[in-house]
């Protein structure tokens, strides 16, 4: 069997507000939309998301349940350029101790993101 994984829907409050976020600040480009979604596809790659208006009586989770993680070959340099835009970021690049980077934010519904760079490290080589 060949799985890859290559989508994922985040639940907004505001699809617009959120589209405008991803897009201006992350650069995945716009697809397609209709009234309540919109899907992009990432800058980089064959991954799509879909930004989907939740409904009144299921709200965002605030960032709770999701972690959405983003590979980044230059991450310091564009964390650097994302904080000059305006964005605030939760942690900027940081080494962990499994060996990637991570610079955490979060998107207008309080989804947390994390931008990393793993290296060698992606699929477990070391070396």
């Amino acid at each position: 069997m060949s799985l890859e994984f290559n989508h994922a829907i985040i639940y907004v409050a505001d699809v617009r507000k959120s589209l405008d976020f991803y897009q201006k600040a992350l650069g995945f480009r716009l697809i397609e939309t209709y009234d309540q979604y919109a899907r992009l596809r990432s800058p980089k790659g064959r991954t799509t998301i879909a930004l989907h208006k939740a409904r009144k009586d299921d709200p965002p989770s605030r960032g709770r349940h999701v972690v959405l993680y983003f590979e980044v070959k230059d991450l310091r340099r564009v964390c650097d350029r994302l904080a000059r835009r305006g964005v605030k970021f939760d942690q900027m690049p940081e080494a962990m101790p499994w060996g990637w980077t991570h610079a955490y934010l979060r998107d207008p519904d309080g989804h947390e993101l994390s931008l990393y760079w793993a290296g060698k490290k992606r699929f477990g080589r070391t070396a």
